[in-house]
């Protein structure tokens, strides 16, 4: 996972006139994990009466807690947890005492944590692309001040598809009409009813499903 920040200060170094020697041309890497020697001389310093065994995946703590086993801890004492386990220490000792939620987490800049939404709306973009559709209405005339406009990306390619458009703009044009006509002047729900024609048009037309953003302009 830090094979591109090595390089660079290998790249680094080399630009400044030194010989680095590494493990692509030699034999010198070092683990910067313990070996199973090591994690004994730490058991026996520390004479641990209960353990936890910790790093690395399932097989590698199973190994761990048999290595503290055969350094003397009580099987009843060692406790081999995994992501999420809560740990309670009480009079009798370690207890797991129930879960947490462990679900991986990714950062994006200086945001923080980025949500299942984000990242759910990022696939969609990714792999349908977006279809953004802008209506201008008149609600005392209950009418479009425009035709509606259409804005794509990775969905379609739009200059081979103006006539797929075209059809498009007509079929949200008339949905906002009947509602207009019906009395419904609220935006949200003149956003859902864009939503709605543009999604199932674009479904049914081209069996994807792209983002749909509408956007409701009042004047």
């Amino acid at each position: 996972g830090n094979e591109m920040n090595v390089s660079k200060v290998i790249n680094s170094m080399v630009r400044l006139g030194v010989r680095v020697v590494h493990s692509g041309i030699s034999d010198v890497h070092a683990t910067g994990h313990a070996k199973q020697e090591e994690l004994k001389t730490l058991l026996n310093l520390l004479q641990p009466e209960h353990f936890i065994p910790v790093h690395g995946e399932y097989r590698h703590l199973y190994a761990h807690a048999e290595l503290a086993r055969l350094m003397g801890v009580a099987e009843s004492n060692i406790l081999l947890c995994e992501d999420g386990d809560r740990v309670a220490l009480t009079d009798e000792g370690l207890v797991r005492d129930g879960e947490v939620p462990a679900h991986y987490l990714y950062v994006d800049g200086i945001v923080g944590d980025v949500g299942h939404g984000v990242l759910r709306d990022r696939r969609v973009l990714a792999e349908e692309g977006v279809v953004v559709v802008i209506a201008t209405v008149d609600h005392d005339a209950a009418e479009l001040v425009l035709p509606p406009e259409v804005i794509t990306k990775g969905w379609i390619y739009a200059e081979e598809a103006e006539d797929l458009l075209d059809e498009l703009r007509t079929t949200v044009a008339d949905q906002v009409l009947r509602a207009l006509e019906k009395g419904d002047h609220d935006v949200e729900r003149l956003q859902r009813v864009l939503r709605k024609a543009a999604g199932k048009f674009v479904s049914d037309r081209t069996k994807r499903r792209p983002m749909i953003v509408p956007v409701v302009m009042s004047v």
